[in-house]
């Protein structure tokens, strides 16, 4: 019997079609399922293709008894019950690196939105203004920029800003040096807040990052400063970085990703005019589709055709 394949979340059907025509699976690969639709189709699942909008959680494993196999197409893996996975003896894996060079140019293109306001610049000259003397901004050249997270996306973050000549500070403790003369590694992450102008998210959301966007260590950002968390929701308390944007604390913000997705209606940052807010569109790339969907297809094939797990993630 054919491996029954459920895509989910938006991904490029026709990668999916693609593998089903080898006659080998059985894919339901519709360009974007209802969470209702998927759970109608998690009884005969064998495995699962998801990405951020999809949590498999207990609710899902408990309707889906034939599943063997989760692929997260990202790197993040918080919207998965890992421990349940392991405990019901289903595999996970991720595809890493295919979301890196999107999320990397998502982070640059908030800072210069936050910047340069063109945002708000945009709204205004929609609805009939041409408010100029209210929009000006600042450069990014020359900044002292703080990347909190060296791995591999804080890195193409580094790299693409080179062309700014900025200072980089970044803080990992998993990486000691770069080979970009222009990036020193900081002695502490509060050094990070205290000293650069922009500030830029770039961790995993994990025990020792949950809340470290802590209203102290925003407290330590100077008034011009600006705060970028194109990485995960739940590493920044998003009630402290209200409350320094509307005291004036710091300059501005700019946030794809929030501890409850989709953002609630009546969250406070939508009420502020000096926060971007993008809707988790770190990944959202036609070329980072392509990839994901290349690589969960290959994985695929390697699990249910040549036993092979690729990419793993544990608990």
């Amino acid at each position: 019997m054919k491996p029954f394949i459920v895509v989910c979340d938006g991904m490029d059907k026709t990668i999916f079609e693609s593998l089903q025509s080898t006659t080998e699976f059985d894919v339901h690969p519709e360009p974007k399922l209802s969470q209702d639709q998927i759970k109608e189709l998690l009884p005969k699942a064998n495995a699962l293709v998801i990405r951020s909008a999809t949590s498999v959680k207990e609710e899902y494993l408990n309707l889906a008894p034939n599943l063997k196999y989760v692929i997260r197409a990202g790197a993040g893996t918080d919207n998965i019950d890992k421990v349940e996975c392991q405990n019901r003896d289903v595999k996970v894996s991720n595809t890493p690196g295919a979301n890196n060079n999107s999320a990397a140019e998502h982070a640059i293109a908030l800072m210069m939105t936050v910047l340069r306001k063109t945002a708000a610049a945009s709204a205004t000259m929609k609805s009939g203004g041409w408010d100029k003397s209210k929009f000006t901004g600042n450069e990014l050249a020359n900044k002292k920029v703080g990347i909190v997270g060296f791995g591999q996306i804080g890195k193409i973050v580094a790299k693409r800003l080179a062309g700014f000549e900025p200072e980089v500070l970044f803080f990992d403790p998993f990486c000691e040096s770069s080979d970009m003369p222009y990036c020193k590694k900081a002695e502490t992450v509060e050094q990070i807040f205290s000293e650069c102008d922009i500030i830029t998210i770039h961790t995993p959301l994990m025990d020792a990052t949950k809340g470290l966007v802590s209203k102290e260590m925003i407290s330590k950002m100077q008034p011009h400063a600006i705060l970028i968390n194109a990485a995960r929701g739940g590493i920044a308390d998003e009630d402290a970085v209200y409350e320094a944007l509307k005291e004036g604390k710091i300059r501005g913000a700019g946030f794809d990703v929030f501890a409850t997705e989709p953002l609630e209606a009546d969250s406070k940052l939508r009420e502020l005019d000096n926060i971007v807010l993008t809707p988790h569109l770190g990944a959202a790339t036609e070329e980072a589709q392509l990839r994901v969907g290349e690589m969960a297809v290959h994985q695929l094939r390697e699990f249910f055709l040549n036993n092979n797990l690729l990419n793993e993630v544990r608990a």
